[in-house]
């Protein structure tokens, strides 16, 4: 089984606390099943960039994260797929901000578990199977 990471799953492994859990899993998982979007990856580094040391957080994300992890493209497939997520939610009454259905896209495009602690919006989009876990010390 390959799994797609969402936000909070790559940033639950750089918590001063992390889940130690969550962390032996990731730990065990075969390079090959580990995929992430490229929203992704641009919400890690807009977070980085809005902390107090971009530099350093800017400089794990490039040498600690992208050389692990499959960085999966936003290509037109990947839109199509969000013009349902989105359609759908928005007539069920349960709509979620584009960049979770960009990432949610991404992985029912793709067949990908998503690895997740966001179980309220991602429960929410049809097709997509979750492998939540849950943070480390707050």
């Amino acid at each position: 089984m390959a799994f797609l990471f969402d936000t909070n799953a790559i940033s639950e492994l750089f918590r001063r606390e992390p889940n130690t859990d969550f962390v032996a899993w990731v730990g065990r998982l075969p390079r090959e099943e580990q995929f992430t979007s490229v929203v992704v990856v641009a919400e890690l580094l807009a977070g980085a960039e809005a902390s107090p040391a971009p530099a350093k957080w800017c400089k794990r994300i490039h040498e600690a994260v992208l050389p692990r992890i499959t960085v999966l493209p936003m290509d037109l497939e990947v839109a199509a797929e969000f013009g349902r997520v989105k359609a759908r939610l928005t007539r069920q009454g349960t709509p979620i901000g584009d960049t979770d259905s960009f990432i949610a896209a991404t992985a029912v495009r793709y067949d990908l578990t998503m690895v997740t602690a966001n179980l309220n919006n991602m429960s929410q989009v049809s097709g997509l199977r979750l492998h939540p876990f849950e943070p480390g010390a707050r």
